[in-house]
């Protein structure tokens, strides 16, 4: 028992001059750890590679400089054309399509209103032309031939179109065979790709009886044949333009 003391006694000094050691370690430290730890503290809370390097060359890239395409309009730069019929309230049918053009919205926008010529590019279109024009909008009109089932239809409409220039197009029927006919063109810019994303929204309904299910078959069939028809024309003469000025 007193040698079992004296080694308690024995492990009991050697950890008090352990512990007044690591003090007289510790305390010279607090002058420099303490005022370290305040500085570190203070410093700005941002990411290291958000602060360029002065005299580098290095950039910050943000959203305001690069844009992430959405999977639709990636879809759309591969070539494919993306259509979206619906059912509306009365009988109405929506349509809504996109395409990409590999032309500027100015050429873009020259082919969609070129109204006197939609007759010798659009499918389906027999005769077309601008009735008048005030400046501020338009009066066209344009007969086509509709073909549902085994059946035939030759339709005529007459509309007023205006809008933004180069960017959004109304039209609207004032007459003809719809009871609704109206909608507009959207032409959104890509410079990345020197071209233009285009969009057609439309809400029809005929003025002749058409089972809502044959009319939005028509207008699934016939809209992406329109707005390839527009991706043709706008590349073709956007590529005669870029070879004359090459010229």
């Amino acid at each position: 028992m007193p040698e079992i003391t004296c080694k308690k006694a024995g492990i009991r000094q050697g950890s008090n001059r352990q512990e007044f050691n690591m003090k007289r370690f510790i305390k010279p430290l607090r002058r420099f750890i303490l005022p370290l730890m305040a500085v570190l503290f203070s410093l700005p809370s941002c990411p290291v590679m958000a602060q360029p390097i002065a005299g580098t060359n290095t950039a910050i890239i943000t959203a305001t400089n690069t844009e992430v395409l959405s999977p639709e309009k990636t879809r759309l730069l591969t070539g494919e054309v993306i259509v979206d019929i619906s059912s509306l309230q009365e009988g109405i049918t929506g349509v809504e399509g996109h395409i990409y053009i590999s032309a500027p919205p100015k050429k873009v926008w020259e082919v969609i209103t070129d109204y006197n010529n939609h007759k010798n590019f659009v499918p389906n279109v027999i005769d077309s032309g601008i009735i008048s024009d005030n400046g501020v909008e338009k009066v066209m009109f344009e007969k086509g031939k509709s073909h549902m089932f085994i059946f035939s239809r030759e339709v005529y409409t007459k509309l007023k179109v205006w809008g933004d220039h180069l960017t959004r197009l109304y039209f609207q029927q004032i007459a003809g065979d719809f009871q609704v006919y109206q909608g507009e063109w959207i032409l959104v810019d890509y410079p990345q790709g020197g071209g233009t994303f285009l969009t057609y929204k439309a809400e029809v309904k005929p003025d002749f009886y058409a089972p809502q299910f044959a009319v939005k078959n028509v207008q699934h069939r016939d809209c992406p044949l329109m707005m390839l028809a527009m991706k043709k024309q706008a590349e073709s003469t956007n590529s005669k333009a870029l070879i004359s000025v090459k010229e």
